[in-house]
């Protein structure tokens, strides 16, 4: 089948839905536009993509006309913000969402300003928001870009609805409405929306706006309550008001995810798995390249990770694809031009979990105060990689693949619970491309519990094992640390104390993160409040520009350009703990620097 009409040429009349999106146009499911564009056409609806549309001119937005049931905007595959800008506020230089991964293709809160666009050309035509964006802004937000709170985006983008969530299911019954005679201000009862309404709801009253500008505490109230909502079994439906407006936006509860069947069948749509053409003279879309090759076999991830917004997008119920499907997709793309026998990834949010954390969940949902895994694990988490291991073994005999790679990440602390030893002999064995990509994240353990990660012992003891399997079967393989600094709880001192265990295992990290503040996440409540919300105990927060550069330039202290920050920061650490960091300040003599770059030359990982 061919790509979905990018042009009016391409119609012969006007479409029941326009699509409206921050990225390029790319066919394939990993991109959100692409699986609702898909899913409306196999509806029976004609969808016309209007891709990266130029804000600055208004007849961009009317080029397929007014639709007859009206517009789809999502801002693309992540947050404009997040695209467009550094953690450190600078503008980014590279778009891999855009045509030659040029930057300056998406305006800043494109939802935002696509949505407004429209409403200026058509005054009453329906504007559905939807996409990564405009679910996690989808109530009150901190705004890390400005540095405050923002309303709903359904408010500042004057849109009608807005679908959270993965979204299928919501768009099929809005569609449906819709061309039924709905008028879309009269749609309020879709699980996984949010709607405005100027009566009071029956819902779960969070702190209004107004009262949360006043009060930071207020939003952490607010959000432990959204927290405790997000599962499709357990949640209520919650409501803010608004006073500037007088106007109440209502969430509905989440809508149930897909089960296997139904995955199955959004995979099964005939995607192009490739860019637009349209594109091939300007480099094509960078973004492609890495999932091209990739398979995703599951949603929802019940990790909990404090700083992951998946809780409030996909939720922590777990579904999957079946191996039917998956084996399918896998002999398909050994037919495409250009494969080399190599599948990239098999995995989702994270690759190791292809069921519910327990069977309770499936009849009670994911429980809401409690996390599954860490910091330690639940007593009814049921830890079996069987399922994972048998479709990776299936995958690896499709005739044309040479080799099948796990490099979404694992949950390594769920992977040591497992009592069988198979899953890791042969992830080594045949998963593994050299190197492993994990995420211990800090080695502070009072960091860790604040980011919901496992303690630091359950990380070196993974290490160990996966030390001593790869000698077994003779493999000379490592793992990459994703390491994260300026996490709120982090201090000088956790941040010396990550650099001393860096420095004294030898581990120089090309890549490090700095914390990076997004909407819909627990650890950006924790940023911007000073506290936990679930426990409301107070939280170190490192909030200046010197700090936070400082913190970064530990996790790669060896180099000359870091010298300087490091020696400051271990001074500082020194002056707060007295904890004995005067081994590593040298400040007037260069040869601490020269031993720790000869260690750098002589240690660093092949």
């Amino acid at each position: 089948m061919a790509f979905l009409p990018i042009s009016p040429d391409e119609l012969s009349g006007a479409p029941d839905f326009v699509l409206v999106t921050g990225d390029a146009y790319v066919d394939h499911p990993s991109f959100g536009a692409a699986i609702i564009g898909r899913l409306l056409t196999k509806l029976g609806y004609c969808v016309a993509v209007l891709a990266q549309p130029d804000w600055n001119d208004p007849s961009a937005f009317t080029r397929f006309g007014r639709p007859r049931l009206g517009f789809l905007v999502t801002g693309g595959n992540i947050d404009s913000m997040v695209s467009n800008y550094s953690v450190a506020r600078k503008r980014r230089s590279r778009d891999a969402y855009s045509p030659g991964g040029a930057a300056g293709n998406r305006p800043d809160r494109a939802a935002i300003v696509y949505s407004n666009k429209i409403r200026a050309a058509y005054k009453d035509a329906p504007i559905i928001l939807g996409g990564l964006e405009a679910s996690l802004r989808r109530l009150a937000h901190y705004d890390y870009w400005s540095d405050r709170l923002r309303r709903s985006i359904l408010l500042d983008a004057n849109a009608d609805l807005l679908v959270y969530g993965m979204g299928e299911r919501q768009t099929e019954r809005i569609a449906a409405l819709l061309a039924g005679g709905a008028t879309v201000s009269g749609i309020a009862d879709v699980p996984g929306t949010v709607w405005k309404t100027r009566r009071a709801p029956d819902a779960i009253i969070l702190p209004s706006y107004a009262e949360m500008t006043r009060d930071k505490q207020r939003f952490g109230d607010s959000f432990r309550v959204q927290y405790e909502n997000t599962d499709a079994l357990t949640a209520k439906a919650l409501a803010e008001y608004y006073d500037d407006c007088g106007t109440w936006v209502v969430q509905n509860p989440p809508a149930p995810p897909l089960d296997t069947r139904e995955l199955d069948a959004v995979f099964s749509m005939p995607f192009e798995r490739a860019a637009h053409p349209v594109y091939d003279a300007r480099g094509g879309v960078p973004s492609v390249e890495e999932v091209s090759s990739s398979l995703i076999s599951s949603r929802g991830c019940f990790g909990a990770c404090a700083f992951c917004a998946l809780t409030f997008h996909q939720g922590r119920v777990v579904t999957s694809r079946s191996h039917k499907s998956l084996v399918a997709e896998a002999v398909k793309l050994t037919r495409e031009p250009g494969f080399k026998g190599y599948i990239n990834d098999v995995g989702g949010p994270t690759a190791n979990f292809r069921r519910p954390a327990c069977d309770r969940q499936l009849s009670r949902g994911a429980c809401p105060k409690r996390r599954c895994l860490a910091p330690e694990p639940c007593r009814r988490l049921v830890v079996d990689h069987r399922d994972y291991l048998g479709l990776l073994r299936k995958l690896r005999a499709v005739p044309g693949v040479k080799k099948v790679f796990v490099r979404s990440g694992i949950r390594y602390d769920y992977l040591m619970l497992d009592p069988d030893p198979a899953f890791m002999n042969e992830l080594c064995e045949h998963h593994v491309s050299g190197q492993l990509k994990v995420a211990p994240e800090h080695v502070s353990d009072r960091v860790l519990r604040l980011m919901g990660k496992p303690l630091f012992d359950v990380y070196r003891r993974f290490k160990k094992r996966f030390e001593e399997v790869n000698r077994m079967i003779g493999r000379e393989q490592y793992l990459v640390p994703y390491l994260m600094s300026s996490h709120p709880g982090s201090d000088m001192a956790a941040a010396v104390e990550l650099m001393e265990y860096l420095r004294a295992n030898r581990i120089h990290p090309e890549q490090v993160q700095d914390f990076y503040p997004t909407p819909g996440t627990l650890s950006t409540c924790m940023y911007y409040t000073g506290r936990d919300p679930l426990t409301g105990e107070e939280v170190y927060v490192p909030r200046s520009p010197r700090e936070k550069a400082a913190q970064r330039a530990l996790l790669q202290y060896w180099l000359p350009q870091n010298r300087r920050l490091v020696a400051e920061a271990l001074a500082e650490a020194e002056r707060n703990e007295n904890n004995g960091h005067k081994l590593y300040i040298d400040k007037g003599n260069d040869r601490a620097g020269k031993r720790v770059r000869r260690d750098n030359k002589r240690h660093r990982p092949r």
